[in-house]
């Protein structure tokens, strides 16, 4: 199974000549499967380079939204593949208490906000998750779960035969804890986490940014590292960076990171192309 990010920003797409390395597209991640599978879990404007590069295959392409956050859905109707009618293309995520997920969809791919009706896409077929809830997709097996972030917020964690992925891309796991970390079984998230190969998880604010942001659905570097030793991971990839963090101050937060902690785990900063072969 191998991940490959083409979307690593948070809350607001950011491109520009600061955020060359690390990417200015939101989120967006690529799964291969070792016997073919296409996952792509979120849809944010990452996701439309993806298209481009589909383009002609696969067959059928499945895509798990975490939740309907407008920089997880942006890029949805940029998506080449929807507009194929020779490709089955699944779109999976959390509906709400009220409302499904097909009018949460419908409210962005519909006019005023979008020229394209949802129902008049070929081929799409779409999954309302209820957590907990697992479910395979070819030779993958998934588990999706609520996590700490505002609105209905999915982790997913992925599973071969021979290794693990865990996205937990919007989560605030310190939420509530009168000390970070909490025990394992009282920790959001920790459940879809443990012992994954590879983890890809929200990084957003520095530990000052964040005292003025409590509440908001994300972490700080340390508390991206602390879930990731207490989730016993292999390998941590930081994703959904702050519109506002440069390539610049980014390479310099991994750097202070690396020098300061003795790290039982892989730290790879998440940029735009970046490709990771989980096993």
């Amino acid at each position: 199974m191998k991940a490959t990010l083409w979307g690593t920003r948070g809350s607001l797409a950011s491109g520009g000549p600061d955020t060359v390395r690390y990417g200015g597209d939101t989120a967006a991640v690529e799964v291969r499967g070792a016997t073919g599978e296409v996952v792509i879990l979120d849809a944010g404007s990452g996701i439309r380079p993806i298209g481009v590069q589909l383009a002609g295959s696969p067959a059928r392409i499945d895509i798990l939204l975490t939740h309907l956050h407008m920089d997880h859905i942006q890029g949805l109707g940029f998506f080449a593949p929807l507009f194929d009618p020779s490709v089955e293309v699944h779109i999976w995520g959390p509906g709400s208490t009220t409302i499904g997920l097909h009018e949460r969809l419908t409210r962005y791919l519909s006019p005023p906000l979008f020229p394209v009706m949802l129902r008049d896409l070929p081929g799409v077929t779409l999954h309302e998750i209820r957590p907990p809830a697992s479910f395979t997709l070819g030779g993958l097996s998934v588990r999706a779960d609520l996590i700490t972030h505002p609105g209905p917020t999915l982790g997913f964690r992925i599973d071969s035969s021979e290794c693990v992925l865990a996205y937990l891309p919007d989560h605030e796991p310190a939420l509530g804890a009168v000390v970070f970390p909490d025990a394992p079984e009282w920790t959001s998230g920790c459940d879809l986490a443990r012992g994954a190969d590879v983890l890809i998880h929200d990084a957003q604010y520095t530990g000052e940014e964040y005292q003025s942001r409590v509440g908001w659905g994300h972490s700080t570097f340390e508390h991206a590292l602390a879930f990731a030793r207490l989730s016993r991971v292999k390998k941590l990839v930081t994703f959904h960076h702050d519109p506002g963090h440069s390539d610049e101050m980014l390479d310099r937060v991994m750097t202070e990171i690396r020098k300061s902690h003795e790290l039982e785990f892989e730290l790879v900063p998440g940029r735009v192309g970046l490709t990771v072969c989980v096993d």
